[in-house]
């Protein structure tokens, strides 16, 4: 499987991910520039992802000025053509504001910026992304974000919860989705989304920074596991 790191003006958790997909998942990657205008030599195998940071120094809205930088057509083209897209908490804002995915991600509840570990309830295993994971295995994910409170009008929280594309929502240590689990104020404690055709994946937690045991907590390797083993069991079908 084939992976492009996408990096904006900002980024700053591309070399965490660059680092995690090649060197911990032995994966070939690619650094993609925002200037770029092509994404040949990827095919629908493949997965673009859209690593945390501060693209554009978050002005206007955080992700409003990236989803206009060049490459985000090709990134757009690629998704609507089935090809597989991650986004990692400034890349789910950038996803949102580019359309690919529904909603929008707000200024924190408490107005602060939040940097800590949190607890996700896997909600569905019916994407590449969640494949491998067990809804009654809590994953501690660490945040790092001032909006990430996911919101969203209430037909679309409606048709989300039909069509089962909330990936994860936080939670406490022992699976339980309250309110105090919240960390940001986001709608239904909703962490991630996928869309309609589950090849868009949006998270606000940081799971390249949980992959290795070295750093006291590997539970985010699971998700890269699922995408890696999906498209290994597709290309052999």
């Amino acid at each position: 499987m084939k992976f492009g790191v996408v990096i904006f003006p900002g980024s700053n958790c591309d070399h965490d991910m660059l680092h995690v997909l090649g060197n911990v998942m032995q994966q070939e990657v690619i650094e993609l520039w925002h200037k770029d205008t092509s994404l040949s030599g990827f095919d629908t195998s493949d997965c673009v992802v859209l690593p945390g940071g501060f693209s554009f120094g978050d002005y206007l809205r955080a992700g409003a000025i990236a989803r206009f930088s060049p490459l985000m057509n090709a990134v757009i083209e690629f998704a609507n053509g089935g090809g597989q897209v991650l986004g990692i908490c400034n890349g789910f804002q950038v996803l949102c504001e580019a359309g690919l995915l529904p909603g929008v991600l707000l200024r924190n509840e408490g107005q602060k910026f939040i940097c800590k570990n949190v607890w996700l309830k896997t909600m569905t295993q019916n994407s590449a992304l969640t494949t491998r994971t067990r809804p009654n295995v809590p994953l501690k994910i660490p945040i790092a974000h001032a909006e990430g409170r996911y919101y969203t009008d209430q037909a679309t929280l409606q048709e989300l919860e039909a069509n089962d594309q909330i990936l994860f929502k936080y939670c406490d240590e022992q699976g339980n989705v309250t309110p105090e689990a919240n960390p940001n104020g986001s709608l239904h404690n909703i962490a991630g989304i996928c869309n309609k055709g589950r090849n868009v994946f949006g998270m606000m937690p940081h799971p390249e920074r949980a992959s290795e045991l070295m750093l006291g907590n590997d539970d985010g390797k699971i998700l890269f596991e699922s995408l890696v083993e999906t498209a290994r069991i597709e290309a052999l079908a």
